[in-house]
């Protein structure tokens, strides 16, 4: 009698991550989030695909916790746990990367509903709804294209009008805000890590 063929195995959806932890890919558990993990990961990843000026990458910890400034100056009344949740906003590329803008529009829903699975397991972890309020998805987002503006005029080479045209031009910001941003330097991968976890440890007090 002939043996039947081997199913082939399920491919591996779980990373394992430095804190031990096996993050679930595809139905993430907010019990396998680890802050550690998310800035150790994002503190590696570069923004603009790495294309940017520097003797390190402009990492996504440090464009998270400029958004998070961001937002506390724009919205000097926002709740801590909403700037958590802004210097979270990026939370999933600690897994899946950063990616520009342009391809994430290439690769459509099943990325949007990935990324956005990843999320809510981390809004949970951190005491946050799994799904923020309208109100603060738009402050965040306003804070994340101040961000990208003086982020892509400084580092990655974009002038001032084309800047404005894909991220607006930000408004409502201190001269001293604006002085320290058009001087942005990106930070070693260790430097970054550090600087996001003492802030997160500011606003989970």
């Amino acid at each position: 009698m002939a043996s039947r063929p081997r199913q082939p195995e399920a491919p591996r959806a779980w990373q394992r991550m430095l804190s031990g932890r096996r993050l679930d890919l595809l139905e993430p558990s907010p019990l396998d989030v680890e802050i550690e993990d998310i800035a150790h990961g994002l503190a590696r990843v570069a923004r603009w695909n790495g294309q940017t000026h520097g003797a390190h990458a402009f990492s996504v910890a440090q464009h998270c916790v400029v958004v998070e400034q961001l937002m506390g100056e724009f919205y000097p009344d926002t709740d801590p746990r909403w700037r958590l949740a802004a210097l979270l906003h990026d939370a999933s590329e600690y897994v899946i990367g950063d990616m520009i803008s342009p391809f994430k529009a290439a690769l459509g829903l099943d990325y949007k509903a990935f990324e956005a699975r990843l999320m809510e397991a981390v809004h949970v972890r951190f005491g946050l709804p799994a799904h923020l309020p309208d109100k603060v998805e738009t402050r965040i987002k306003r804070a994340d294209k101040a961000s990208a503006f003086f982020e892509a005029t400084v580092l990655a080479g974009f002038d001032d009008g084309e800047a404005a045209k894909f991220f607006g031009r930000p408004r409502g910001l201190e001269a001293s805000t604006v002085s320290a941003l058009q001087k942005l330097t990106p930070q070693s991968a260790e430097q970054a890590g550090a600087t996001f976890m003492k802030k997160f440890a500011q606003l989970r007090i």
